[in-house]
C-alpha cells in the first residue's frame, strides 16, 4: 500500500528537509513509529534539523499502517504547515522553488538585516506567516537576549517557511514599522529609492484582478483581414478547417482579435477548438501588418509537437501565400544555423531548446531580433522550462534597458491551472505569476460565443471505477519467495542492512526500488583493505540487487496487467543476462529462475485475473456493443505497460477486433524491453487511427497528453492514469465528439481523490480567470510588481560566485567491479558537455560493441558502446570528433572515483556535480603517438 505516495516522498523530500521541524509532529510520530526512533529523529534534530527530517521519512517510507498517509496530512494541517500540506495533496512543489531565491537572499543579507529589526513590532504584522509557536518563542528570545538575537531567530523562522507569501509579508512589514534599512537590504531599486510595498500591492487576498481587454470591432478592417485570412486554405482537415475552404469560426475571432490588436496576450481555450489556426491568423495578420519587417518563431514543447505543426504551418501558407516563407527547425538537424533561418525566413517553427541553445551560445544575440513569438502550451512557462528561460532573457532586456523592441509574445494553453492551490485567490495568484512570466495582462477566453464554443467541443462526462485489488496469488507468491533465497545469498556476501537506511521495505512496491538505489550506492564507495575482495563483493552485490530489481519490476507489472506480462518481462531480462556471458553468480541466480519458470508459465496462463484488465473488457464490450463506431483512447502511465495492454486485447478474442494501436514517446528506458517510437512511427500510428476503422482503440502513454493532433474520439479510458489539473483538461480534451465519455479505472482510493480535487480546481480556475477579466485595472502593477521582484532574485543568484573547483586527483574506477579505468587528469571537456578520456591505454581495460542507434550530434559521431573488460559495465560510447577517431566519452555515474591521496572513495550521479577541475579539450594533444589508430 501507498507505493506511489511512498515513491513521491522520497521524490520531494528536500523541501521537507528545508521546511519541517519534526518536533512539531511529535504526536504523529509517536502514534506511527516506536520510541526509539522518535527519540532518536529528536536527537537528531537537535543537531541537523535536515538531518532529522531525512531520517524521519526514512522510517515514513517503511509504514505499512492503514491510513498513515492521511494522519501525515492531517497533522501538518494541524501544525499550521499549509504551504507543505497543500504541495503534498497535488504532489506540486513549483512554488517552493520560487521560495529558494527569496531564502538564499535572506541567508546572505541575515548579518546585516538582523542589526535593522525590532522582532516583537514586526511580530504584530507577521501572524499569517509565522507560526503561532514561533512567534510566542521568538519573543521570549527578545525578551531574554536582546533584538537581534531575536532577529536571527525570526530570520530562521522565515528560511525554513512553507508559507509562499512570506517574503511579501516580511517586506509589508518592515514599511508599516518604518524599518527602511531593513527594506532597503530586501529590494532597493536603480536609484537607491525603495519600492513602495503598498503600491506593489503585497497582499494578494485582497487583490483586484483584470479583464481581458477585447478592442475587436465587428465591422473592422482587421476582422475582415481575419476572415480572409482563413478562406480557400488547402490545409488537411483540423480543428477549423475541414474540406478545403473554411473561414474562422467566430469564437476564433474572439481568440485571435486581443494578439491581432499587437497585445501581448494568454490565449486560454479547450483542446480541440483550433488554437493551432487561430495561430496561424495571428501570424497572417502580423506578416500583413509589418509587411518585410516581421519575424515570427512557433515555439513548440517536444519534437512530435514540432513535426505536426511545422507541417500545418508549412501546408497552409504555401496554399495561401507562397511568398511567405516558412522553415523549421528541432534537435535532430545537425550543421543548421538558428541566425540564418531567422534572417532568410518569415516564420521558423521550432522547439524552444534550440532557441535557448542559440541564446546561450550567442548565435542569436537578442530576442530583439523577432517581432512575433508564439508559445504552444504556454503553461510549461515555469521553473527551469525552456519556455522560462527564454522569456527570462526577454524580462531581462524589457526590466534593464529603456529603449528596446521587444517581440510580440503570445502563448496558447488549454488551462492556466499550474501549480499549486486550493482557493480560487490562490489559482489568481499563479495565473498572475504566468501572466508576469510571460509579460502578459490579457487571459483571452471565450465569452460572447460560448454556444457556438460549445456546439463543436463537448466536454465528456466524467466517471469514476474503484476497482478491488488483486488477493492472495502463487505466482506472486513464488516470485518473493526467489527474491527471498536472493537476499539471502547477498547477505552471506556482505551485510547489506548496513548499506542502507531502509530496512522494512515490501517485494513489490516502489520502495523496494529505492532500497536496491540505496544499496547500490552504497557498494560504489564501499571500500576494504583487500581491493580484490572489493571487487568480488561489489560485483557480486550489484548482481544481487540488479537481478532483485527485475523481480521488483515485475511485481509492480502484475499490479496494472497480466501475470504473463511479467513474465515476458523477466523472460526478457534473462535473454539479455544470457547474452551478454554471465559469470558464476549470475549463472546460480539464473537457475532460480529456470527451475521456476514452468510452474510460473502454468500459474501466469491459468491463474487468477487481474481485477482491473476485468472491468476494463466490461466497459470496452459495453461501449462498443451499444455503439459499434465507437473510437477510444486509452491512456497508461508507461510504455511497458502500453505494450502489455496491446497483448492483452490482441490476446482477448472479444476486444481483438479493436486492433490497438500504441502511441507511446522517443527513446528508450534501460530497464524495459520497450522501445521508443520514431516520429515516423507514431505519424503512421496517429494516421491509421484517423483515417481508417482497422485501429479502433489507441493505447497512449504521456506523450499524447499535449499538443499531438489526436483524432476525434468518443471515449477516454484513463488506466490508473491521474496528474494536476492541466493534465486533465487536456487527456479529458481527447473525447471532442458528442456524447463523449471519460472514465478513470482505479484500485486506489487517494488516486481517485485527487482526480476529483482536479475536477474542483478545474472550477477555481475559471473563476479566478472570469475575476481577473473583471477588474482590468489592477492586472499591470501586480504584473509589474512580480516581474520586479523576480528580477531582484534572478540578479541575487548571478551575483553569487560560483563555488571554485579543487584541483585534485582520481582515479576512476567501474562502478561494478572496482576495475580502474582511467585518471582524472586524463578527463578533458568537449563543447562544455561531453567528457572523453585523452589515455589510449583505456582500450586495455574495456571491451567496445557495435551501437545500436549510431548518430551524429554536436559534430560527434557516436559508433560504439563502451564497456568494462571484466564485468560487462557500461562506461559510455566511442566517438569520431574532428576527424579523430576512437574517442571514450565517459558516463560519470558508471565510475567511483578514488582521491589517489586520501584513497577516500566518492560518487557523483551527473557531470556537473564533480569537485575536480576538468581540463577543456585541446586538440594539438592528439598526435599519432599519444592516439595511434585502435587495431
Amino acid at each position: 500500500m501507498y507505493e506511489l505516495e511512498k515513491e513521491n516522498l522520497k521524490r520531494f523530500r528536500e523541501y521537507f528537509a528545508k521546511t519541517l521541524r519534526p518536533s512539531v509532529i511529535k504526536v504523529f510520530m509517536n502514534e506511527y513509529l516506536d520510541k526509539v526512533t522518535v527519540d532518536g529523529i529528536l536527537s537528531r534534530e537537535e543537531t541537523s534539523v535536515t538531518e532529522a527530517v531525512k531520517l524521519l521519512f526514512d522510517r515514513m517510507c517503511d509504514l505499512d499502517t492503514p491510513g498513515w498517509f492521511q494522519a501525515f496530512i492531517d497533522i501538518l494541517r494541524a501544525s499550521e504547515y499549509t504551504g507543505l500540506c497543500e504541495a503534498l495533496m497535488d504532489w506540486d512543489f513549483s512554488k517552493f522553488e520560487s521560495l529558494q531565491e527569496h531564502r538564499r537572499l535572506l541567508e546572505k543579507i541575515e548579518p546585516s538585516i538582523t542589526k535593522h529589526m525590532k522582532p516583537i513590532e514586526l511580530l504584530t504584522h507577521m501572524s499569517d506567516t509565522l507560526k503561532t509557536k514561533e512567534c510566542e518563542e521568538i519573543r521570549a528570545v527578545e525578551t531574554r537576549r536582546g533584538p537581534i538575537a531575536g532577529s536571527e531567530m525570526m530570520v530562521q523562522c522565515l528560511i525554513r517557511s512553507d508559507q509562499y507569501n512570506w517574503f511579501k509579508v516580511l517586506k509589508m512589514a518592515l514599511e508599516q514599522c518604518e524599518l527602511t534599512q531593513a527594506l532597503q537590504l530586501l529590494e532597493p531599486n536603480g536609484d537607491g529609492k525603495v519600492v513602495n510595498a503598498q503600491d506593489e500591492d503585497m497582499d494578494t487576498s485582497t487583490s483586484e484582478t483584470i479583464k481581458t481587454v477585447f478592442q475587436y470591432q465587428e465591422d473592422g478592417e482587421s476582422d475582415d483581414t481575419l476572415l480572409k485570412s482563413a478562406n480557400n486554405t488547402c490545409v488537411p482537415e483540423t480543428s477549423g478547417i475541414r474540406g478545403g475552404e473554411r473561414k474562422l469560426r467566430e469564437y476564433q475571432k474572439e481568440l485571435s482579435a486581443a494578439a491581432v490588436n499587437g497585445q501581448n496576450t494568454i490565449i486560454c481555450a479547450p483542446t480541440g477548438c483550433g488554437k493551432t489556426v487561430v495561430a496561424l491568423a495571428i501570424c497572417e495578420n502580423h506578416l500583413k501588418q509589418f509587411t518585410g519587417r516581421a519575424k515570427v518563431v512557433f515555439l513548440a514543447t517536444k519534437v512530435d509537437v514540432y513535426e505536426q505543426q511545422h507541417k500545418l504551418f508549412k501546408e497552409h501558407f504555401s496554399c495561401k501565400d507562397p511568398s511567405i516563407r516558412v522553415t523549421g527547425m528541432c534537435g535532430d538537424m545537425e550543421g543548421v544555423s538558428v541566425l540564418w533561418l531567422i534572417e532568410n525566413y518569415d516564420i521558423v517553427v521550432m522547439t524552444a531548446q534550440i532557441l535557448v541553445n542559440a541564446l546561450n551560445s550567442g548565435e542569436v544575440a537578442s530576442l530583439e531580433l523577432l517581432s512575433l513569438i508564439l508559445l504552444d502550451e504556454c503553461h510549461n512557462t515555469t521553473g527551469k522550462h525552456p519556455y522560462n528561460n527564454i522569456m527570462t532573457r526577454y524580462l531581462d532586456s524589457k526590466l534593464t534597458s529603456k529603449t528596446h523592441s521587444l517581440p510580440q509574445v503570445v502563448g496558447l494553453t488549454a488551462s492556466v491551472g499550474i501549480g499549486n492551490f486550493k482557493s480560487p485567490l490562490e489559482a489568481e495568484s499563479n495565473i498572475l505569476q504566468l501572466c508576469a512570466n510571460l509579460d502578459t495582462r490579457v487571459i483571452t477566453t471565450v465569452t460572447k460565443h460560448l454556444d457556438e464554443l460549445r456546439s463543436y467541443v463537448h466536454t465528456p462526462e466524467k466517471q469514476f471505477f474503484d476497482v478491488p485489488q488483486r488477493t492472495y496469488d502463487p505466482f506472486i507468491k513464488i516470485i518473493k519467495q526467489i527474491m527471498s533465497k536472493i537476499e539471502q545469498l547477498a547477505q552471506n556476501t556482505y551485510s547489506i542492512g548496513s548499506l542502507s537506511n531502509l530496512q522494512n521495505r515490501d517485494y513489490g512496491s516502489q520502495v523496494y526500488e529505492q532500497w536496491i538505489v540505496s544499496v547500490q550506492k552504497s557498494c560504489k564507495v564501499l571500500q576494504m583493505k583487500d581491493p580484490e575482495e572489493e571487487s568480488r563483493i561489489c560485483r557480486a552485490l550489484y548482481n544481487y540487487t540488479e537481478h532483485l530489481r527485475k523481480y521488483n519490476d515485475a511485481l509492480i507489472i502484475t499490479e496494472d496487467a497480466r501475470t504473463i506480462d511479467a513474465l515476458d518481462y523477466l523472460d526478457w531480462f534473462f535473454e539479455q543476462v544470457r547474452n551478454a556471458g554471465y559469470d558464476e553468480t549470475e549463472r546460480k541466480l539464473t537457475e532460480f529462475f529456470d527451475s521456476q519458470r514452468s510452474q510460473l508459465l502454468d500459474l501466469a496462463t491459468n491463474g487468477q485475473q487481474n481485477p482491473k484488465l476485468e472491468e476494463l473488457k466490461f466497459i470496452l464490450e459495453e461501449e462498443y456493443h451499444s455503439n459499434p463506431q465507437t473510437r477510444t483512447v486509452l491512456f497508461v502511465r508507461t510504455r511497458a505497460l502500453a505494450d502489455a495492454m496491446k497483448k492483452w486485447i490482441d490476446d482477448t478474442d472479444s476486444l481483438s477486433f479493436l486492433n490497438p494501436g500504441v502511441l507511446i514517446g522517443k527513446g528508450r528506458k534501460s530497464n524495459s524491453n520497450s522501445s521508443g517510437m520514431t516520429l515516423n512511427n507514431m505519424k503512421g500510428v496517429l494516421e491509421s487511427f484517423k483515417s481508417s476503422d482497422n485501429n479502433k482503440i489507441l493505447i497512449a502513454t504521456s506523450v499524447a497528453d499535449e499538443g499531438i493532433d489526436i483524432p476525434q474520439c468518443n471515449l477516454v479510458l484513463m488506466y490508473e492514469y491521474v496528474g494536476n489539473v492541466v493534465k486533465m483538461v487536456q487527456v479529458r480534451g481527447r473525447g471532442r465528439a458528442q456524447d463523449s465519455r471519460c472514465y478513470l479505472i482505479s484500485s486506489c482510493k487517494e488516486r481517485i481523490e485527487k482526480e476529483r480535487m482536479n475536477m474542483s480546481k478545474e472550477e477555481m480556475v475559471e473563476e479566478a480567470v472570469t475575476r481577473l477579466q473583471s477588474s482590468p485595472t489592477q492586472i499591470s502593477s501586480k504584473v509589474d510588481m512580480l516581474q520586479r521582484e523576480d528580477k531582484v532574485r534572478r540578479d541575487h543568484i548571478r551575483s553569487s560566485p560560483d563555488r571554485p573547483k579543487a584541483q585534485a586527483s582520481y582515479e576512476l574506477l567501474c562502478g561494478k567491479c572496482k576495475t580502474f579505468a582511467c585518471l582524472s587528469d586524463d578527463l578533458r571537456v568537449v563543447q562544455a558537455s561531453h567528457h572523453i578520456v585523452l589515455d589510449h591505454s583505456i582500450f586495455k581495460r574495456c571491451t567496445t560493441q557495435p551501437h545500436k542507434k549510431p548518430k551524429t550530434f554536436d559534430g560527434i559521431c557516436k559508433k560504439e558502446k563502451l564497456l568494462c573488460a571484466t564485468c560487462k559495465y557500461d562506461w559510455g560510447i566511442i566517438v569520431s570528433y574532428l576527424n579523430i577517431q576512437d574517442l571514450p566519452v565517459l558516463k560519470i555515474e558508471s565510475f567511483t572515483l578514488q582521491d589517489r591521496n586520501t584513497q577516500k572513495q566518492i560518487y557523483f550521479r551527473r557531470w556537473r556535480d564533480v569537485t575536480f577541475a576538468i581540463k577543456t579539450f585541446d586538440i594539438t594533444e592528439i598526435t599519432p603517438e599519444s592516439w595511434p589508430l585502435r587495431e
